[in-house]
């Protein structure tokens, strides 16, 4: 039960790179520029590797799938999202500045006390493995996700209304994840 626990909270603790890999910059701690998608020079396995282009190419493509979606089953919404997207790019590089790096481990310190505390509470038998797996992740279990695969599926079938349906609703997914980078911005 331990190790499923500290593989949990290694799960998190390697979910922030993910975003800086979101990112097509990465900072340069040498002068505290950034720099334009230095390949990667090193030669660990697994996880790494997604870090670097490999995951910047899988969400371009992703991104491009979204679009012709939009195209596809909800057109008058198409403006709405290349804003919420351009936005949410934005938000991302002000997130991964330099600038960001106090608020960034501030951020993980923060959800490192949180996954300890509730980690204990765990131990002690106070929460299930169910709770404690749905508030180590702010309670929104990776929906984004879920409902992006959800509507892969929906368009798979041809199911013009569920897609339509979906679309809306990773749309408000997107837009809340915005609200939450631009709130951890401005502490």
């Amino acid at each position: 039960m331990k190790k499923i626990m500290s593989l949990l909270a290694l799960g998190l603790i390697l979910s922030v790179p993910g975003m800086a890999a979101a990112n097509h910059t990465a900072p340069d701690t040498t002068n505290g520029t950034q720099r334009e998608k230095a390949p990667c020079d090193c030669h660990e396995d697994g996880h790494h590797h997604m870090m670097h282009k490999d995951w910047q190419a899988k969400m371009e493509e992703r991104q491009k799938m979204l679009l012709s979606w939009v195209d596809q089953y909800t057109p008058e919404k198409k403006a709405e999202w290349t804003a919420v997207i351009a936005e949410k790019k934005t938000l991302s590089n002000q997130w991964m500045s330099p600038e960001n790096a106090a608020k960034r481990e501030q951020w993980k310190k923060e959800k490192m006390a949180k996954i300890d505390q509730l980690k204990k509470q765990f131990d002690a038998g106070k929460i299930t493995k169910e709770e404690f797996i749905k508030q180590a992740h702010g309670g929104k279990e990776m929906s984004h996700w879920k409902t992006f695969h959800e509507l892969r599926l929906a368009v798979e079938k041809k199911d013009n209304k569920q897609s339509s349906l979906l679309l809306n609703q990773l749309l408000e997914q997107t837009k809340q994840h915005n609200e939450k980078i631009k709130g951890l911005l401005k502490k």
